[in-house]
């Protein structure tokens, strides 16, 4: 077993990380968002060039929507 897996089976940080750079962290930085329930999707490249930003995507996904609960409500 080397040096350094042995530091890692203890507890130890190696010794190429530097201390008074890791000691800037803010715990919980994107906890919120992540609490919010953030959900993304990737679109395949023919589609995604039809809509330039994300309002886009989302105001043509509620346009569909609206059109279909018409749809299922004239059946």
């Amino acid at each position: 077993m080397k040096k350094n897996e042995k530091a890692a089976k203890n507890g130890e940080l190696r010794p190429e990380y530097d201390l008074a750079e890791l000691k800037n962290g803010v715990r919980g930085k994107y906890a919120a968002r992540y609490r919010a329930g953030t959900n993304l999707v990737l679109l395949s490249p023919d589609v995604a060039r039809h809509f330039p930003t994300g309002r886009a995507v989302n105001a043509a996904l509620r346009k569909l929507i609206h059109r279909a609960k018409i749809v299922r409500r004239g059946r």
